[in-house]
């Protein structure tokens, strides 16, 4: 049930000093109270056993935690895990591990649900109930790295924002969690590990460069026109080619950093020589490496993955000229892990199984 007591994980570093201050603590009991947070990452106040019990039941008056919940997790046979995370008021989200030869991936979410309604995507078949707060998002990377180590016996090397939701319209709390994530005081990764993908929101581009947003950009292209980007991304219509390439041109010149687009390729849809044209003469423009995506068909059928063969000749073509590019194969796509596939099908119900994140 809501409450309105705040979840200490929304609280500032000064905020979570102040409070504890406030009871004629020491300064060193707040440098506890944010280790519990970040660090070791406590699932409720009275887990913090090096407190005093007087200070927790204090802590408890003013405000609590609200960690999510590992409610079911599904294993691919590649090793992709899919986690199914409960929220405190009884939603779900899903996050993703992908373990590769090179790399060691969490793909996480930043929205209960999504509002986009991208045509190719599952979860923009979901309504979209509300953000994650920053604690709920670091709590997917603290589950997806315990996972990574206790089935791979290796440590995360990147986090993705490419789960569920739209990142940019979550901002506040995507920027915060980044920022956790990366702390010393906090998840301790470097920054460069981590990527933020959008489906293209320009002014939000631009703060991201204004605000000096130290992780990686990736864009959500899927076709190099307008009129069938509009097709199957309705955001296009506010956000258009020209003017995200603005806002990407702005974003690169302040940041420093080169761009990556995102290209689902949709068979007999945007996998034709004219569709990779296209895509190189929009890459002249700003500096971008591409990531061709192998695609999963959803529900609904109404798009299918390019074959193999075409994939590889359309990464040639953008090689021979001069744009970086790269095939991913797609992983977890026997568990509806895949890209675009995130809709929480199984709605898992509370059970015993279910355990808080530690």
């Amino acid at each position: 049930m809501p409450t309105e007591l705040p979840d200490l994980r929304e609280l500032s570093k000064e905020e979570v000093d102040k409070l504890v201050a406030s009871f004629g603590e020491k300064p060193y009991r707040a440098t506890q109270v944010w280790e519990w947070l970040w660090k070791k990452h406590a699932p409720s106040i009275a887990a913090m056993s090096n407190l005093s019990k007087d200070l927790r039941q204090k802590l408890a008056e003013h405000a609590l935690l609200r960690p999510l919940v590992l409610a079911e997790q599904q294993k691919s046979s590649d090793g992709t895990i899919k986690c199914a995370f409960r929220t405190w008021d009884g939603h779900i989200v899903e996050g993703v591990l992908i373990p590769t030869p090179t790399r060691m991936t969490a793909c996480i979410s930043s929205q209960i649900g999504c509002s986009l309604t991208c045509s190719f995507c599952a979860t923009g078949k979901l309504k979209r109930v509300r953000n994650l707060d920053a604690g709920e998002i670091v709590d997917q990377v603290v589950a997806l790295a315990k996972l990574a180590q206790d089935n791979h016996q290796q440590p995360l090397s990147n986090i993705v924002y490419m789960g569920m939701g739209e990142p940019l319209l979550n901002y506040a709390n995507t920027l915060r969690s980044a920022e956790r994530i990366s702390a010393e005081d906090g998840l301790g990764m470097s920054p460069r590990r981590i990527t933020v993908s959008t489906a293209g929101i320009a002014k939000m581009i631009r703060k991201l460069a204004d605000d000096d947003a130290r992780f990686n950009l990736a864009l959500s292209l899927h076709a190099a026109n307008d009129e069938k980007r509009g097709s199957i991304m309705p955001i296009n219509e506010q956000n258009t080619l020209a003017e995200l390439l603005d806002a990407l041109r702005y974003y690169a010149r302040k940041t420093r950093k080169t761009v990556t687009f995102e290209y689902i390729l949709f068979r007999d849809f945007n996998d034709s020589l004219e569709d990779a044209q296209e895509l190189v003469r929009y890459c002249s423009f700003v500096h971008a490496k591409v990531n061709l995506i192998e695609y999963n068909t959803t529900d609904d059928g109404q798009f299918q993955g390019t074959s193999s063969a075409k994939a590889e000749l359309f990464q040639r073509y953008l090689e021979n000229k001069g744009v970086l590019s790269r095939i991913r194969r797609s992983r977890g796509r026997d568990i509806d892990a895949a890209c675009g596939q995130l809709a929480n099908k199984n709605q898992p119900a509370l059970k015993e199984g279910e355990r808080i994140l530690k």
